[in-house]
């Protein structure tokens, strides 16, 4: 499950290149013709700008997955390029939702928890359990 983004950060360095071509451009034009601040201006808006690029293409990779490998249920949550994985014997996984059914699911095991769904809407959350317990059963050949 991926965050939902609709710019890469790639494209997104391409549109804050863009945009500061522009506005340097624009303000050089205006330094020129005597207005001295407006460069100073262009700068600590595309500052602003950048920064909040920046946060935004931290964040568009985030996700998680989950699978089964032999006898482990393997989680891996992506954020801000931080990558956290949890594995869980197959036999001993608790799947169940935080607090009701649309929250997110807890997986649970040997005091170890984690929390998944953060990327789905809450209405698909309880698929999404059902989905890991259908899969857990299935492999444990019940």
């Amino acid at each position: 499950m991926k965050r939902n983004c609709s710019v890469t950060p790639a494209q997104l360095g391409w549109l804050y290149a863009s945009l500061c071509v522009v506005s340097l451009g624009t303000a050089a034009v205006f330094w020129f013709q005597g207005a001295v601040l407006i460069l100073a201006f262009a700068w600590v808006e595309l500052a602003g700008v950048g920064a909040a690029f920046l946060a935004y293409a931290r964040h568009a990779t985030d996700g998680e997955t989950i699978s089964l490998r032999g006898r482990q249920l393997v989680v891996e949550v992506e954020n801000a390029g931080r990558l956290e994985r949890a594995e869980f014997n197959r036999d001993w996984v608790r799947v169940e939702p935080l607090a009701g059914d649309r929250s997110l699911i807890e997986l649970s095991g040997r005091g170890r928890r984690v929390n998944v769904g953060r990327y789905l809407r809450p209405e698909l959350r309880p698929a999404l359990a059902q989905e890991i317990r259908r899969a857990l059963r299935e492999a444990q050949g019940i």
